[in-house]
C-alpha cells in the first residue's frame, strides 16, 4: 500500500491518509478481509506521528471501511454496497460542483455544461 502525502494540500494528514485507503477500498485495491500495516508501521514508513495513522484508521473504522481486530490488527471491513455508493455519489457530486464552478467562471452555459456532461458520459469527448 503505497501513500501519498503532501504538506501543502491544505488537508491534514490523516484526512489524506483516510481518503487515500478509501480510494484503495473503493477500487478494489485494497479487498475485504486484507490486513493494513499497523498504526505503528504506517507512522513510521510515513515518518509521521503515530497519533495521525491512529485518527485516519478511527476515521476509517467509523465509516465502515475497517474493522479493528484488538491484538490481530485492522483489516478491511465487509463491503456495505449502500455505503459505498454513497460515498461514489459524494465524490461526484464534488466533482461535479468543481466543474459547474469552473464553467460559472468561464461564462458558460448550463446548456453548455450540460452538453459537455453528455458526450463524456456518452465517451464521446
Amino acid at each position: 500500500m503505497e501513500l501519498i502525502l503532501s504538506n501543502s494540500s491544505g488537508k491534514p494528514i490523516y484526512e489524506q491518509i483516510s481518503q487515500q485507503i478509501k480510494s484503495l477500498i473503493l477500487s478494489g485495491e485494497l479487498t475485504q478481509g486484507e490486513l493494513l500495516p499497523s498504526m505503528r508501521q504506517l507512522a513510521k514508513d510515513l515518518h509521521i506521528s503515530v497519533i495521525t495513522t491512529k485518527r485516519a484508521y478511527e476515521d476509517l473504522e467509523r465509516d465502515g471501511f475497517l474493522v479493528n481486530v484488538p491484538g490481530k490488527g485492522c483489516f478491511v471491513a465487509k463491503a456495505n454496497p449502500e455505503f459505498i455508493r454513497e460515498e461514489v455519489l459524494r465524490r461526484v457530486q464534488e466533482a461535479l460542483s468543481q466543474a459547474v464552478d469552473i464553467a460559472k467562471s468561464a461564462n458558460l452555459t448550463q446548456e453548455e455544461l450540460w452538453e459537455m456532461l453528455k458526450l463524456l458520459y456518452e465517451g464521446e469527448a
